[in-house]
């Protein structure tokens, strides 16, 4: 295993409730040994990108009702194709190369399930997403 191959791995947390059985296909078993892993690691990052995101589109998001927000999180992931290769380049850029050619076998269907992750994601932390000055209040 080569330097930067271990030390990407060592760093990815375990996903416990990973599933991994002989049954999946080869997406599924990237998706949870690969993609949830780096995802779950990059959470901070995920939720940061986003928050710029709010700001640099005039903070309407605040704004909207939760329902709203939630549609406005899912329509940016969706939509948003500089928002999405940017998050997309957050989680490829932690692949070993050995993943990354797997990765580009079926790219387009592993980015679904990569941008649906991150979009679950933030969406399940989306109490985060409250104005700046409300959360410097709590």
């Amino acid at each position: 295993m080569t330097s930067r191959q271990s030390k990407l791995k060592s760093i990815r947390p375990e996903i416990s409730g990973a599933t991994i059985n002989d049954n999946m296909s080869t997406d599924e078993r990237f998706q949870n040994l690969v993609l949830r892993p780096i995802i779950k690691f990059q959470n901070d990052l995920l939720i940061g990108v986003f928050r710029n995101y709010v700001e640099k589109h005039k903070s309407v998001f605040y704004d909207l009702s939760l329902e709203k927000r939630m549609a406005y999180i899912e329509n940016a992931i969706q939509k948003d194709m500089k928002l999405r290769n940017s998050m997309k380049g957050m989680i490829i850029g932690h692949f070993t190369v050995e993943e990354y050619a797997v990765y580009i076998e079926n790219s387009s269907a592993l980015n679904k399930r990569m941008m649906n992750i991150v979009k679950e994601r933030l969406l399940s932390h989306i109490q985060l997403f409250e104005k700046p000055e409300l959360l410097a209040a709590v």
